[in-house]
């Protein structure tokens, strides 16, 4: 063989092996049942980011589950190394590095993308939106699933639906929240849509992932945080660093996460391990909102005996939070045609939800108070 053929051959060889998805063992072509055969004896090895720190209760660990459950049923032909936020790369860079390709999989919030995806935000928390069991009807049974796959197509991304908070809490605050003019000159960490609501009552919105938020609320670098819920919360130590726990988390009456894959690496795939990945998205999802059910309410009440001062907004501040949240869900879908579109689609099906749930959640709630 002549040298230049050699070395047209070795370049063949090393852009094969740098498609994403390392494929371990390489099987010969095969057709029919042959082809089957070599495709279930490929092993591959992925890495998947996170936006959590390690082992994080509840996200992180939902993170954990996801790859313990895939490496076992696939009998270790698919195994997933979690990273934690900040060890390949920073925790609201996670979209980022799995769109590049440069891993193939990720775990985090869709709202942390919104400036690169502005739908992302409807697919994760609404301000007074759905909860944790209204979001899944409609990603799973109302076509939400294929919109949000519609919605991340342009960017190579794959998307599932892999973990729930339940209703969060309003959050952290040095400062009391009397009337709405508290809100004013308010420094808080709060991402999403419900941040915008807190820019245009006044306040202004810091940006920081988990890893830095008790330090900022310690040294008055913000003046509120609001994170995810009791579970959380007392992990994190933030009844260490402000006086007063608000109530309810009119901002996020559920976060949905994600598990996203890079559109290569999960072509890549024979269908079984494409299905065990699908399975076990499925069950951290609602695993995840068992575990936050189950923690949030042991977590609340170590708290009030340790004396935190846990308080609930008043109502004409919650209405005016209310009318803001409006005005800004509308104008965020109204900038973006694919936001536009996801949201006339939410806001139709959620409509039919809760006229169902007058009769349903929410009479046996009244009822039985």
């Amino acid at each position: 063989m002549k040298r230049r053929d050699i070395l047209a051959a070795a370049g063949a060889g090393l852009a094969a092996a740098t498609l994403v998805g390392c494929k371990d063992e390489q099987q010969p072509t095969a057709t029919g049942a042959g082809q089957d055969e070599a495709s279930k004896a490929q092993t591959f090895s992925w890495k998947m980011v996170t936006s959590w720190p390690k082992n994080f209760p509840g996200v992180g660990v939902g993170a954990e589950r996801f790859a313990r459950l895939v490496n076992e049923m696939s009998a270790g032909r698919l195994q997933v190394k979690v990273y934690a936020a900040g060890e390949l790369v920073p925790a609201l860079e996670v979209f980022d590095a799995v769109s590049r390709g440069t891993v193939e999989m990720g775990h985090g919030a869709p709202y942390y993308w919104k400036g690169k995806v502005p739908a992302a935000q409807f697919f994760c928390a609404l301000p007074f939106g759905p909860n944790a069991q209204e979001m899944n009807a409609w990603l799973h049974y109302g076509g939400g699933m294929q919109l949000w796959e519609e919605a991340y197509q342009p960017y190579n991304v794959v998307p599932f639906a892999c973990g729930a908070t339940g209703v969060q809490t309003a959050g952290w605050f040095n400062k009391e929240i009397n009337s709405v003019d508290d809100f004013r000159g308010l420094k808080m960490r709060t991402p999403g849509l419900g941040g915008e609501v807190l820019t245009k009552m006044g306040g202004t919105v810091v940006n920081l992932p988990a890893g830095e938020i008790f330090t900022a609320l310690q040294t008055g670098a913000i003046d509120a945080t609001e994170w995810i819920g009791p579970y959380n919360d007392l992990a994190l130590g933030l009844h260490k660093a402000a006086k007063y726990y608000y109530i309810p988390g009119w901002q996020e009456p559920n976060v949905t996460f994600e598990l996203i894959v890079h559109r290569k690496a999960w072509d890549s795939l024979p269908d079984d391990l494409k299905a065990i990945i699908r399975s076990a998205a499925r069950d951290v999802n609602g695993d995840m909102l068992d575990d936050y059910n189950a923690r949030n309410m042991e977590a609340m009440e170590k708290l009030r005996s340790e004396g935190v001062e846990v308080r609930r907004l008043p109502d004409e501040v919650l209405a005016r939070l209310r009318e803001v949240a409006a005005e800004v869900v509308e104008a965020s879908a109204a900038a973006d045609a694919m936001a536009s579109k996801v949201w006339e689609h939410q806001k139709a099906y959620l409509a039919r939800l809760r006229a169902y749930a007058e009769d349903s959640e929410k009479l046996i709630y009244n009822i039985r108070n």
